[in-house]
């Protein structure tokens, strides 16, 4: 069945939305030709966004009820691919990922909500191997970075000394920017839907929840500051862990447990040394910055010169067994929350239609749908840098 679209952008009047639609009309690869749309509940209010972010009027644009299954269908059926920015996912998204699976068409979205992922596993993953249809969670910051790290860290380890490594520590050196207002309210979502689904501490408490029954060894609790004598430097909690770390075991599970059946791993929070590192470091493990005055609605975000002077960069320490070690970098040229992720999730859309034609149908997170083909896109054309910094 021919497709009118490749890709739609779903929810393209929202904040995030908007900056996708920006990067899909601004960036031009050489020889690919992207058929695009721009989705939303309000023709007009997409007009002022298409309007507003430059993008041509030969874009079409198409307005859509989420709450009307039949006009979910038949969009659903027009594109190749969905990429979905319209959060909190456990509000929104349950019927997009229902007719993707059922249609056979992919889905890419920014979920960092690991109880509406394991509904949605639990329902649609074998909806979606019948269909075809590749759904890949996560394709923003949390949990691109993290996920592709470990996986580009780990084929530096089979290369270099013949196997994976079974201790991965995840050390996030800088984070400048902000989270998005998406991420708050999922957050907030997610806290309400506990108090009427108390089975719901238990997905979100298991680092392997979502590794489809796996139960692996115990995990670094990651929950409290602490001093890393080898490297002589502070570690704080880091916020991002509870999902990152669910997504890169699941992962794990997905490709036949490569990085090993007793694979451990941790995401922290560099502080600095000494008393200012320690300070730093019982500041960060006491402050919720999802929380508060300062957080972004969804909706709204940073100006553009926020957002093109943002950055992070994030350290892998491989272990393995025999005594082998190795750091490995990832790093972002723009704020994680908005301006990397808007173009860590059109990369991923482009790289499922584009170049995944042998991936077949399930529920995914990026690494084992796309691995090494999304990091060289990613390096191309979305300001990531992957590099091993040392092996010993």
């Amino acid at each position: 069945m021919s497709k009118d679209f490749d890709i739609i952008v779903y929810g393209a009047s929202g904040f995030t939305g908007r900056l996708v639609a920006e990067y899909l009309a601004s960036h031009k690869e050489a020889g690919e030709t992207i058929r695009w749309a721009m989705v939303g509940r309000s023709l007009e209010k997409l007009a002022e966004v298409r309007a507003e972010m430059g993008v041509s009027n030969d874009v079409p644009l198409v307005q859509v009820d989420s709450n009307d299954a039949d006009t979910v269908k038949t969009l659903v059926q027009s594109t190749k691919c969905v990429l979905t920015t319209v959060g909190p996912y456990q509000l929104y998204g349950s019927a997009i990922v229902e007719a993707c699976a059922e249609h056979g068409t992919d889905y890419v979205d920014l979920c960092g909500e690991p109880g509406w992922m394991h509904e949605m596993i639990g329902k649609y993953d074998a909806a979606a191997k019948a269909s075809g249809a590749r759904i890949v969670f996560s394709c923003g910051f949390d949990s691109i970075p993290f996920d592709l790290g470990v996986y580009a860290l780990q084929h530096e380890a089979k290369e270099k000394f013949g196997s994976t490594a079974s201790r991965v520590k995840c050390r996030v050196r800088a984070m400048n920017g902000e989270f998005s207002g998406g991420t708050a309210a999922s957050l907030n979502a997610t806290m309400a839907a506990l108090g009427t689904n108390p089975g719901l501490f238990e997905v979100l408490a298991n680092p392997f929840s979502l590794s489809n029954g796996f139960q692996g060894p115990d995990q670094p609790a990651g929950d409290k500051p602490i001093h890393d004598e080898d490297r002589d430097t502070w570690l704080a909690p880091f916020i991002m862990a509870a999902i990152n770390t669910k997504n890169i075991h699941r992962s794990n599970a997905l490709q036949g447990h490569a990085y090993g059946e007793d694979f451990v791993y941790d995401e922290m929070m560099v502080a600095g040394s000494g008393a200012d590192g320690e300070a730093a470091a019982k500041f960060i493990a006491g402050h919720n910055p999802l929380t508060g005055d300062g957080v972004p609605q969804p909706g709204e975000g940073p100006d553009k010169a926020s957002r093109e002077a943002g950055n992070y960069d994030v350290l892998f320490i491989g272990e393995l067994a025999n005594g082998k070690t190795l750091d490995y970098g990832v790093s972002g040229d723009m704020d994680p929350g908005y301006g990397s992720t808007s173009k860590m999730i059109a990369q991923s859309a482009i790289c499922l239609v584009r170049d995944c034609a042998d991936l077949k149908g399930g529920i995914y997170t990026p690494a084992p749908a796309m691995g090494a083909k999304l990091i060289t896109r990613l390096q191309a054309h979305a300001g990531l840098k992957f590099a091993l910094e040392t092996s010993a």
